[in-house]
């Protein structure tokens, strides 16, 4: 209520910073206490590892970046009172930039009842206690935090041991849903990753309509999932209808209609600069295409086609590129059957 650190001394302000117990409510120190010194102080007693490099050279970033990203992954939904995220919001939304959330967990089931006696009676009321939420929302805070730029989300659960189940795994359409609006709403955000959370087909084309045209967004990342053709001709329309500059589809299931979508937008885009669709299975169909967009494009500087059954008419389409396309610096070819 008295805030007088900044009329201090410089002599007198550093030996009260170094005095101050990280334990103080977040609600004094989040706006008063600009000082790295005391929030690098607070970041190593909490975490063993701690590299502000991801977090724009910033302590504090860091300190607020990472305490949102635990309350998220250990949110439950039905059981964790949503207050607990609520009332930090305030104190974090001038710091938190950056979202990197490893984990989501599932409502928590109780027992089924296994008596023989109660069984015709717990089969007439299965599914009347369904929870409303099959994941955090994040919608609840995309709208809150008016700085974020980048957010990657898995959804799974870490260390689950000899606990496993695949629910702990599972995607939902309704998650699905209201990622896809949680993402829409925030028009600051540069950076999506939805990475290893068995995206398909139907759930990636709910993303892509929400991010058409979306006003920021410049990278897309949807690697280790299970998109398909018809989700590859999704990205492809995104392309061409956003200001992205790099894709990235590693380890899907794209085969070559779909590698034939997205070659069909890089022939018509003027932004891309970076493609990945290693280890899908596109084939020289698919690979044809996309070395035929290269002779149009003047913008991709670096392709990834490692792991995708490629043989010799993809090497001879690629040759020609080489000699004509002034842009491309990279093109990856791995792990896959060229020849001599």
């Amino acid at each position: 209520d008295n805030p007088v650190l900044d009329k201090l001394l410089p002599k007198h302000k550093i030996k009260v910073l170094e005095k101050l117990s990280t334990k103080l409510p977040l609600k004094v120190t989040a706006n008063l206490i600009s000082d790295e010194g005391y929030w690098e102080r607070c970041c190593r007693e909490r975490w063993s590892i701690c590299d502000t490099s991801e977090h724009g050279g910033s302590w504090k970033s860091l300190f607020f970046e990472r305490h949102l990203e635990n309350i998220i992954e250990r949110f439950i939904p039905e059981a964790t009172d949503p207050m607990q995220v609520a009332n930090v919001i305030p104190f974090c939304q001038g710091y938190v930039k950056r979202l990197r959330i490893n984990q989501l967990l599932p409502p928590v089931k109780e027992p089924s009842i296994t008596n023989e006696e109660e069984g015709s009676d717990t089969g007439s009321d299965d599914g009347i206690d369904e929870p409303t939420l099959d994941h955090f929302d994040f919608g609840f805070i995309t709208t809150r935090l008016s700085l974020l730029e980048e957010l990657h989300v898995i959804y799974g659960v870490k260390g689950c041991g000899m606990n496993f189940e695949w629910n702990l795994f599972q995607f939902t359409k309704r998650d699905c849903v209201s990622l896809a609006n949680a993402v829409k709403a925030c028009k600051t955000l540069k950076v999506f990753r939805l990475q290893r959370s068995k995206v398909d087909d139907e759930k990636v084309r709910i993303i892509i309509s929400s991010l058409l045209d979306h006003p920021s967004l410049v990278e897309l990342d949807l690697s280790h999932n299970l998109i398909g053709d018809r989700g590859a001709r999704a990205v492809g329309k995104l392309i061409n209808r956003s200001k992205l500059e790099k894709v990235n589809l590693w380890d899907n299931k794209i085969r070559a209609p779909g590698a034939q979508a997205i070659a069909h937008a890089l022939s018509r885009n003027d932004r891309l600069t970076s493609l990945n669709l290693r280890l899908n299975r596109i084939g020289d169909e698919g690979g044809e295409a996309v070395g035929n967009a290269l002779l149009i494009n003047s913008t991709l500087v670096d392709l990834h086609l490692g792991s995708n059954e490629l043989t010799e008419p993809t090497a001879l389409t690629l040759s020609q590129v080489l000699g004509l396309n002034r842009t491309i610096k990279r093109i990856n070819l791995c792990c896959n059957r060229i020849g001599p």
